[in-house]
């Protein structure tokens, strides 16, 4: 079965696709593709988070990297994606390996690769690495080096371990305000979903409890480790009836962030976003241009322009933003799935630094994150917000495009003022838009809508779907 390579790397199923045979095959043509960047002598960073295996998937890549000759830093331990993206930066190495699915189900895993500056390595890059597997999966190079074993590579100090949660704690420590946040004496409840970031949290703060937060492969009793509503019913539910201040959840890989407020109601992302970028701007004093994926809530829009902060506004995907992060000066960017990167961070998501930067914000303002979010509405407007994945045949999807690319005057009642292509079809209404994506990787449409009503986010949703 072919390595299909998505937009961050590749993953499969576990034993199915995502074998020893076939992450070593990646790990050797990331390695050829490593060799020749920038930093290539000091190195490769190699992590992994708690899925099935994933250690000694590790195992085998860092192994294929040091057969490879380059040296190669691997965490001792489970490791957040962030962590590894922060070691290679701080390291100043040639990029990083994540032995990660993310939010997929337990039966996934996946190989994330890392820039040397600390992000998503560019989409051009990850399409270099996908040539070369397609190369090798056609026919390996005659004369390979020999892969050695794990001390081999050890008493050689071609390999060795290090603890890339310490390097991370400590470094965190001096970019969040945690004192303040001790002051306000919030009552924290922290769910990583049995990911990677188990463990983590209780470092950086003194009162915090957690559900989910032990080593479990088998993410047991969750269907996705992905922190959106639907899927944080326990944290939610807790949350509400314990009086808690806020919970926090991180997805399997620990780069997104969910939030739930003190009533138990889930905080969307687009709310998250604003308010951080709210907080860095008037509080922090931070300046900067403001990077928002397409189909990012308006209130950026309409802020950024109030303030005259330059807005730049790409397609769906964190990788995006990431390039612009790496190049440009930026306040904060990010999209509407929960990740989100701050000029105070590597040019990352970050789901645990995001988190602690909201409690952060709430001890400054002396404000609940429920009263925090009605605010929004006070300053904006009212803002809801929805997204259906819509499974299809190829047929019906390539139909509904079709059309949708004629262009649409009207939406249920209201009429179509402008549209953009920019990635899939947005089309704007009356305080509304609905956005209509193809899925790259999954035989499914996208539905995206924001609009000043639930009803009206149903309607111009409906009006998408019966296209």
């Amino acid at each position: 079965m072919p390595i299909i390579f998505g937009t961050d790397g590749w993953r499969g199923l576990i034993a199915h696709d995502f074998t020893f045979e076939n992450v070593a095959l990646v790990a050797r043509a990331a390695a050829r593709f490593y060799k020749r960047q920038k930093n290539a002598d000091r190195g490769i960073v190699v992590g992994y988070d708690s899925r099935f295996l994933s250690d000694k998937f590790a195992e085998t890549t860092a192994r294929l990297f040091a057969s490879e000759g380059m040296k190669v830093w691997l965490t001792d331990r489970i490791s957040t994606t962030p962590q590894v993206s922060l070691a290679a930066k701080r390291k100043r190495l040639a990029g990083g390996v994540v032995i990660t699915a993310s939010h997929n189900p337990a039966e996934y895993n996946g190989f994330k690769l890392k820039a040397g500056y600390g992000g998503p390595s560019a989409p051009a890059d990850i399409a270099k690495v996908q040539k070369t597997v397609r190369a090798f999966e056609k026919k390996l190079p005659k004369r390979l080096p020999k892969v050695a074993s794990l001390d081999e590579y050890l008493k050689e100090k071609t390999l060795r371990y290090f603890d890339a949660r310490k390097e991370y704690v400590e470094y965190v420590k001096k970019k969040i305000d945690l004192n303040a946040i001790s002051k306000a004496k919030f009552k924290v409840l922290y769910d990583p979903m049995f990911g990677a970031g188990i463990q983590t949290m209780d470092l950086l703060l003194k009162d915090v409890d957690h559900i989910h937060n032990e080593h479990n492969p088998a993410f047991t009793g969750i269907d996705h480790p992905e922190p959106l509503g639907e899927y944080l019913g326990e944290l939610s539910q807790r949350v509400g009836s314990e009086g808690y201040a806020i919970g926090l959840a991180s997805d399997g890989d620990a780069d997104r962030l969910g939030v739930i407020a003190e009533d138990g109601s889930f905080i969307d992302s687009h709310r998250v976003f604003v308010l951080l970028m709210k907080y860095l701007y008037e509080d922090r004093n931070k300046r900067g241009t403001v990077a928002k994926t397409i189909s990012l809530t308006t209130m950026v829009n309409d802020y950024c322009e109030r303030n005259k902060i330059k807005l730049i506004e790409t397609p769906v995907g964190f990788k995006y933003i990431a390039d612009l992060m790496a190049n440009e000066r930026i306040l904060i960017g990010g999209e509407e799935s929960g990740g989100l990167g701050t000029i105070l961070h590597i040019p990352e998501r970050d789901g645990i630094f995001n988190g602690l930067l909201l409690l952060e914000l709430m001890a400054k303002k002396g404000k609940s994150i429920g009263q925090l979010s009605r605010e929004l509405d006070d300053e904006f407007g009212p803002h809801r917000y929805r997204r259906i994945d819509k499974p299809m045949t190829q047929e019906r999807k390539d139909a509904i495009l079709k059309r949708a690319a004629a262009g649409l005057t009207k939406l249920d009642k209201y009429p179509v003022t402008k549209a953009s292509t920019l990635d899939g079809y947005k089309f704007f209404v009356d305080n509304g838009w609905l956005l209509i994506r193809a899925s790259g990787t999954e035989p499914l449409l996208r539905y995206y809508a924001e609009a000043d009503s639930e009803n009206k986010v149903n309607q111009l949703l409906e009006a998408g779907l019966n296209l």
